[in-house]
């Protein structure tokens, strides 16, 4: 079980370094080596070591102890620089928190970059990583960064998928176990009785789903629910994922909008318990393509809600494209398709091109022009 999985992998209460550094009231050599009285001091060892502006050395300078030696600092940007960050992303660390520069390379920074090293990420990914889930470098190594990744990993089913998450943009690395992954887990499987293959399958392309706060989890289970959707649904997860990044007034506005296309209440859920994705557009794209749709194509609205996928697709680079090939075809007496026009829009490339524009290429070149 997955959050027998977590379990096995409980993790202790991660450690934060702090350093402390005092003022010795001595002048600053050119060699770095002693600490200055001058409120300036730092401001001018950001912007010459670090290239920031005046004006962002000193915000950033607010948040610095003063230093007794600059060794430290020296240490931390040279080791930063020796794994790939060059100088707009070492001042994006150190802007995000300026207490960076009073680690210890060796005892600190060094093991985590070697943990994820070894997990099998390149320097650049790791580069990449850092700055993505800057977090993790307050994370101890061995005893809060390792037993996190062993457990992700055994959530998503692979080194493979994990390394994939650690270089997207999903914030879950940071996310507790004990207080947020496992209650959610425990709730979905245990009280909502979703089986785990099911949840798995979408830790693993939306771990941001597991990693929200466990209320918020069980309010997006009772709007769920309020649409008519019962837990033990195929699609109650994917609807739950989506719901997650549609406000109570976004879906307000789709409901309305589609209400002037004609739809009834009903016919809007039963798309969502459909495809629940195209809840995830824009006000303003939803109304393009159901006009582009209904309007200029031709499907009533009753048939999109019924297939819905044609929603989520591009409308410039897919829709758009392919209506016009059915256009040339069939002015030239070469339509002969029986396909559905959902299917004829969701046909992958490769699938569409042999069926309706290799045929016909040599006759009408211009097929090929449109898409």
């Amino acid at each position: 079980m997955l959050h027998s999985l977590v379990r096995r992998h409980a993790l202790p209460p991660s450690t934060q370094l702090r350093c402390v550094f005092f003022s010795t009231g001595t002048s600053v050599s050119s060699s770095g080596t002693t600490a200055s009285p001058d409120p300036h001091f730092m401001v001018e060892y950001l912007v010459n070591t670090c290239g920031f502006s005046a004006d962002d050395a000193s915000k950033v300078s607010k948040s610095l102890p003063c230093f007794q030696s600059t060794e430290k600092p020296d240490a931390v940007l040279g080791f930063f620089r020796s794994h790939g960050f060059d100088g707009a992303n070492l001042r994006k660390i150190i802007s995000w928190k300026p207490g960076f520069l009073c680690r210890d390379v060796e005892n600190s920074l060094a093991p985590k970059f070697k943990i994820l090293r070894d997990m099998g990420l390149s320097e650049s990914d790791i580069a990449n990583v850092v700055l993505r889930h800057p977090n993790i470098l307050y994370l101890d190594a061995q005893n809060a960064l390792l037993p996190r990744l062993k457990v992700w990993e055994s959530l998503f089913g692979s080194r493979e998928i994990l390394l994939r998450n650690l270089r997207g943009y999903n914030r879950f690395l940071t996310t507790s176990i004990e207080n947020v992954v496992r209650p959610n887990l425990n709730f979905l499987q245990d009280e909502c009785g979703i089986p785990e293959d099911r949840v798995s399958h979408v830790i693993k392309g939306h771990p941001g789903f597991i990693v929200q706060n466990p209320e918020s989890l069980r309010a997006l289970v009772d709007r769920a629910e309020g649409l008519g959707v019962p837990r033990g649904s195929g699609m109650f997860l994917w609807i739950l994922d989506v719901l997650q990044g549609v406000s109570t007034e976004k879906f307000e506005a789709q409901l309305k909008l589609m209400n002037n296309f004609g739809l009834s209440n009903s016919d809007f859920i039963a798309a969502i318990k459909k495809f629940p994705r195209f809840l995830l557009l824009s006000i303003e794209l939803l109304q393009r393509k159901m006009e582009f749709l209904v309007n200029v194509v031709g499907i009533s609205p009753s048939d999109v809600a019924l297939r819905p996928v044609p929603l989520v697709l591009c409308l410039e680079k897919r829709l758009i494209p392919r209506f016009r090939v059915m256009e040339i075809l069939k002015a030239e007496g070469l339509w002969k398709s029986t396909n559905k026009l959902h299917v004829f829009f969701s046909l992958s490339g490769p699938k569409f091109l042999k069926q309706y524009v290799l045929p016909y290429e040599d006759k009408l070149p211009k097929l090929r022009e449109v898409l």
